[in-house]
């Protein structure tokens, strides 16, 4: 198996990790964009920034979809459903997905459409600031991690995308456990991306703030606990070396969360902190903090669209 074409959707800020590598060693008859309607129209006509550099890239609409080799699905949680049912025509007998969003059920989702036959594990380690349409990060602190759901013994499709990846010199690793590196990717996000988000406050802060480090290490536990109900172990002393990465994040830096909120988009609570609380009520495990982070956000989000000024904005009925 070798992998040579390659088709990605979601050229956001973890898109653009992916698309100026696949591009410069691939071309543009191997690598394509998948976007339709608005979206084409602007990629093709302001491309994006990534890094200082202007890049456009070759854009195919779901309609025009041929079978690939790889295919990079890069979306937010929010347009996953989307984004499975416009990639159906580049999928074809040998396509292998690597589904790189945060969480840990977005490969059961795409398998589900597609089979398991032709989706990996994946996600991103990488802080990336995405703004009108430029990304700023450090292409050597970042790295996407894929495989099975064991890896001692490398599969062929793993040893293909591989290969990939080193042909085109995208920083890599292959956990030989792809489920407890995910869970705990998961565990960082909760307790870093929610906790900046629900106080407004950049990565930096963890570094000068006990009360911040507090909160952010006790929903790492709560994620902690949930795990290990459905037999996944973060060792504790894991969860506390995640200090030292954070003082590798420029201190300035924003997660994800945080971005979408102060630029008025929906953020990917639900699938965060609501993920969290209905994994915790099934497991018997109390999720309190996940769930302050699930309701606090929600009220930023509405504060967003304006319903606590605006009399005319319809609002949820309460009760």
């Amino acid at each position: 198996m070798k992998m040579r074409t390659v088709a990605l959707i979601g050229l956001g800020a973890m898109g653009s990790f992916f698309a100026p590598r696949l591009l410069e060693h691939l071309g543009a008859e191997n690598f394509q964009v998948i976007a339709e309607g608005a979206r084409k129209e602007r990629l093709e006509k302001r491309g994006i920034s990534v890094n200082g550099v202007a890049y456009r890239f070759p854009i195919r609409t779901p309609q025009e979809g041929r079978p690939v080799d790889l295919l990079l699905i890069a979306v937010k949680d929010t347009g996953l459903d989307q984004a499975i049912r416009d990639v159906r025509g580049f999928v074809g007998p040998e396509t292998q997905i690597l589904c790189v969003l945060n969480g840990v059920e977005s490969e059961e989702r795409v398998a589900a459409a597609y089979g398991w036959e032709h989706v990996l594990y994946s996600f991103m380690r990488v802080s990336i600031v995405m703004r009108d349409g430029a990304a700023q990060y450090d292409p050597r602190g970042g790295v996407v991690q894929f495989g099975e759901a064991r890896n001692e013994i490398l599969s062929p499709r793993v040893c293909a995308v591989r290969e990939l990846m080193d042909f085109c010199e995208i920083p890599y690793r292959i956990p030989k456990d792809m489920i407890a590196a995910m869970w705990f990717k998961y565990a960082c996000n909760i307790g870093e991306n929610l906790t900046c988000a629900l106080l407004g406050i950049p990565f930096g802060a963890f570094l000068r703030s006990e009360s911040a480090n507090a909160l952010r290490l006790s929903a790492m536990r709560e994620v902690q606990a949930v795990a290990r109900a459905r037999g996944i172990e973060i060792p504790e002393e894991k969860l506390l070396r995640q200090i030292e990465t954070i003082r590798r994040i420029p201190f300035g830096n924003k997660p994800s969360t945080l971005q979408d909120i102060e630029a008025g988009k929906k953020t990917e609570i639900e699938m965060f902190a609501g993920t969290m609380v209905r994994m915790g009520q099934a497991s018997g495990i109390p999720t309190p903090i996940c769930q302050m982070f699930l309701w606090g956000i929600r009220v930023l989000e509405e504060k967003n669209r304006g319903i606590f000024s605006d009399p005319a904005v319809d609002a949820a009925p309460l009760g």
